[in-house]
């Protein structure tokens, strides 16, 4: 499965069983562009050639373990194909360049007040919303 066909699947997935929710998929993420398109994709991007593949625009309020009301502005979701290693056994990230852009930009939007998520196939990333939205 590739990571565009996987975006779909999601994308599937999150019209039939959350309707009623915002989302949006970077399409051009899963795409191979000609040099000038990435410098230009990347301009459009705030800089960033690591934004997430998919967002959904649905805040949540909950409470902690201390009773303290939590705030998460809504949900990012970065996708890889099942069986792509983002951590070692360590619990340390690869080495993958790319793979660490992605954690980086992840780590910033949760300190922005967002769940930002990698999410390896299909079933993850259906737990990961379901968690959130349920």
């Amino acid at each position: 499965m590739t990571e565009l066909e996987l975006q779909a699947q999601v994308a599937d997935y999150l019209r039939l069983q959350y309707p009623n929710v915002l989302f949006h998929s970077d399409f051009g993420s899963g795409i191979k562009l000609t040099p000038g398109q990435a410098m230009r994709q990347k301009r459009l991007q705030g800089g960033r050639r690591s934004w997430p593949d998919m967002f959904i625009a649905r805040p949540k309020l909950w409470l902690n373990e201390d009773e303290k009301p939590c705030y998460c502005h809504g949900l990012f979701i970065e996708l890889k194909r099942p069986g792509v290693t983002i951590y070692k056994k360590d619990g340390n990230l690869v080495a993958n360049k790319h793979i660490r852009e992605q954690a980086e930009t992840l780590d910033d939007l949760r300190c922005a007040g967002y769940q930002a998520e990698f999410a390896c196939g299909f079933d993850e990333a259906k737990k990961i919303i379901d968690e959130y939205l349920g």
